[in-house]
C-alpha cells in the first residue's frame, strides 16, 4: 500500500507540474518573457506558498539538478579542446575581472544597505557575482549565439565562475562563525582534487570512453548510444560529487573529451531531450522553493536590492566590455553589414 500511494503521488505531482509548466511557458512565450520565467512561476503557483498542490521541492530539485549536468555535457560537446584552449585568455581575463569587480561592489552595496557585518556582506556579495549557467546557456543556445564571439565570451565567464566556486567555498568557510562542514577538506585540497579529477576524466575519455563508443558504433546499436552517453555523464558527475566538487564541471570535461569524436552529433541528439525535460523540472523546483512570505514582508526592500543587483552587474560587465574594446569590434561588424547592404 505505501508503494502504491507513493506511485500515485508521483503521477499526481508529475501531472500537476507538467500541466502548469505547459500553461505558463506557453503564456510567457507568447508575452515574450522566456520559458525560464514560466517554469519559475508555475513552480511557485503549485508550491507550498500559493496553491500547495505539490510538495517535496528539495527532493525534486535533487533529481532535476541532473539537467544542469546534462546541459554542461552538451556544451562541452560543442567545444573541442583546441577551441577551449583558444578561449583561455577570455576565461581567465574576463572571468576574473567580472567575478572580482562584481563581488566587491555587491559586497559594498549589501554592507551599506543592511546592518550586516563586512564579513557577512562579503559572504553574500561574492556568490551573487556568479550567474546561473542553467539560465544563460539555454538562452544563448536558443538564440543561436553560443558560437558567436559574444557567446564565447559569455561562456568563458560562466566557465570561470564554475571554477571559482572552490576558492569561494574556502573564503566563505573561513568567514563563517559556524561552518556547515567544519571537518571538510581545506581549499588547497579541493583544488588538488579538481586537478586530479580532471586529469582522470581526460585519461578515461581517451582510453575508455572513446573506444567504448567506437565499439557501439560498429555494432550499430543506436539505443546503446543513449545508455553510454547517460553513463558517461552520470559517472563523471558521481566522481566529482564524491570528491565534493562541481558535478557540472565533471560533465563538461567529459563532453569536451568527446567534442572531436565522430559521434558528437549523435550524442548531442540523444542527450538533448533528457536535458530539456530535467532542466525544466529544475526551474519548477526552484519556483516551489521561493519563500514568497518573506518577499511579501518587505517587497520594496527585495525589489530595490534585486534592481541594485541587476544594475551593478550590468554596469560592471558593460565597463569591462568597453575596457577591452569589445564595443569597437561589434561596431566594426555593424559597419561591415551596412557596407554589404
Amino acid at each position: 500500500m505505501p508503494e502504491a500511494h507513493a506511485a500515485t503521488s508521483l503521477l499526481r505531482d508529475g501531472f500537476l507540474l507538467l500541466g502548469s509548466a505547459l500553461a505558463f511557458v506557453l503564456l510567457f512565450r507568447r508575452l515574450g518573457l522566456g520559458a525560464t520565467l514560466g517554469y519559475l512561476v508555475a513552480g511557485a503557483v503549485m508550491g507550498p506558498h500559493v496553491l500547495g498542490l505539490v510538495g517535496d521541492a528539495q527532493g525534486k530539485i535533487g533529481i532535476a539538478e541532473l539537467g544542469i549536468t546534462l546541459l554542461l555535457f552538451v556544451v562541452g560537446l560543442e567545444l573541442a579542446p583546441a577551441r577551449l584552449w583558444r578561449l583561455r585568455h577570455s576565461i581567465f581575463l574576463f572571468g576574473t575581472s567580472q567575478v572580482l569587480l562584481c563581488g566587491l561592489v555587491l559586497t559594498a552595496v549589501i554592507a551599506l544597505a543592511t546592518q550586516f557585518t563586512w564579513a557577512a556582506a562579503l559572504a553574500l556579495g561574492l556568490p551573487l557575482a556568479l550567474s546561473s549557467t542553467a539560465q544563460v546557456l539555454p538562452l544563448l543556445q536558443s538564440a543561436g549565439r553560443l558560437r558567436t564571439p559574444f557567446g564565447e565570451r559569455a561562456f568563458a565567464i560562466l566557465l570561470f565562475q564554475d571554477l571559482s566556486l572552490i576558492p569561494l567555498i574556502t573564503v566563505i568557510a573561513a568567514l563563517s562563525r559556524n561552518p556547515a562542514d567544519a571537518g571538510g577538506p581545506p581549499g588547497w585540497q579541493l583544488g588538488l582534487y579538481t586537478v586530479l579529477a580532471i586529469a582522470g576524466l581526460v585519461a578515461a575519455g581517451r582510453l575508455i570512453v572513446r573506444p567504448l563508443f567506437g565499439l557501439i558504433g560498429n555494432l550499430g546499436e543506436r539505443e546503446m548510444f543513449v545508455v553510454a552517453a547517460l553513463f558517461t555523464v552520470i559517472a563523471s558527475a558521481a566522481l566529482m560529487e564524491a570528491l565534493g566538487l562541481s558535478t557540472a564541471l565533471g560533465a563538461f570535461v567529459a563532453g569536451v573529451m568527446l567534442a572531436d569524436s565522430p559521434y558528437r552529433h549523435e550524442l548531442e541528439a540523444d542527450v538533448e531531450p533528457f536535458r530539456s525535460i530535467l532542466l525544466g523540472l529544475f526551474f519548477l523546483a526552484v519556483g516551489m522553493m521561493l519563500d514568497l512570505p518573506a518577499i511579501a514582508e518587505r517587497p520594496l526592500f527585495v525589489a530595490s536590492m534585486a534592481l541594485a543587483l541587476i544594475a551593478v552587474k550590468a554596469g560592471i560587465i558593460v565597463a569591462i566590455a568597453l575596457a577591452f574594446r569589445m564595443r569597437s569590434s561589434a561596431s566594426c561588424c555593424s559597419r561591415k553589414r551596412r557596407a554589404r547592404c
